[in-house]
C-alpha cells in the first residue's frame, strides 16, 4: 500500500477479531490552547483511512491527535459499549516521516502504540 498521507490509521476490533469499518475519526493539530482540524474520514473494510491528509503534506513539529467516534460503531453492532470515543494525542519531530496511529478496540477497553 502506497502512503499518500503522513499520519495514517488502523482500527481492529479485537472482540471481533476484525478491522473495525464504518468508525468516523478526525485528525486536529494544538495551535496554543486551540485544537485546528486537519482532516478526517471513515474506516474502510479494512479499518483504515489511508487519505487521511492530502498527499505531500509535511506536518510541523507539534501536538496532534486522532479521534475515534467509537459510539455510532458499537451502536451498529448492537453491543453495549463503554467509551463512546477515543482520543489518542502524540506528538511529531516535523521531520516528514512517517506516523502509523493503530487502535485497538473493544466495547470495554482500548489501547494504541507508535505503528509503522
Amino acid at each position: 500500500m502506497s502512503q499518500t498521507s503522513q499520519i495514517t490509521t488502523h482500527v481492529l476490533d479485537t472482540a471481533v477479531g476484525k478491522p473495525a469499518q464504518g468508525i468516523d475519526l478526525t485528525l486536529s493539530h494544538l495551535i496554543g490552547d486551540s485544537w485546528e482540524l486537519l482532516g478526517g474520514g471513515t474506516t474502510n473494510s479494512d479499518g483504515r483511512v489511508a487519505d487521511l491528509l492530502p498527499d505531500k503534506v509535511v506536518l510541523e513539529a507539534g501536538r496532534y491527535k486522532v479521534l475515534f467516534v467509537t459510539e455510532a460503531y458499537f451502536q451498529n453492532q448492537q453491543v453495549k459499549a463503554f467509551y463512546p470515543y477515543a482520543e489518542i494525542v502524540f506528538d511529531i519531530e516535523g521531520d516528514g516521516q512517517h506516523y502509523h496511529i493503530p487502535l485497538l478496540l473493544s466495547p470495554f477497553g482500548y489501547s494504541t502504540y507508535r505503528g509503522s
